[in-house]
């Protein structure tokens, strides 16, 4: 019961605080026109001289599997495993 109590009084006690905010209208424009020929730009328009892509350095991995010279015992065994 006290805590009923304790916010109901809560509630009262700020609501008497609380201050009513006026009503806020904003209104935009509906329409806006740009004139582009007034509008001056000043500067040099150009593109740069050499446009090159430097080559990326690879990095080269070394294999650490031992190298085989073929694979005939592992082909023989799939070709019995298919029959």
């Amino acid at each position: 019961m006290k805590i009923l109590t304790i916010t109901l009084s809560f509630l009262f006690m700020t609501s008497a605080f609380a201050q009513k905010t006026p009503d806020v209208r904003y209104e935009y424009k509906k329409f806006e026109k740009f004139d582009f020929e007034e509008i001056g730009v000043e500067g040099e328009a150009g593109s740069p001289g050499d446009i090159s892509i430097s080559p990326r350095m690879r990095k080269e991995f070394a294999n650490k599997l031992p190298e085989r010279k073929n694979f005939n015992k592992e082909m023989k065994k799939a070709i019995e495993g298919i029959r």
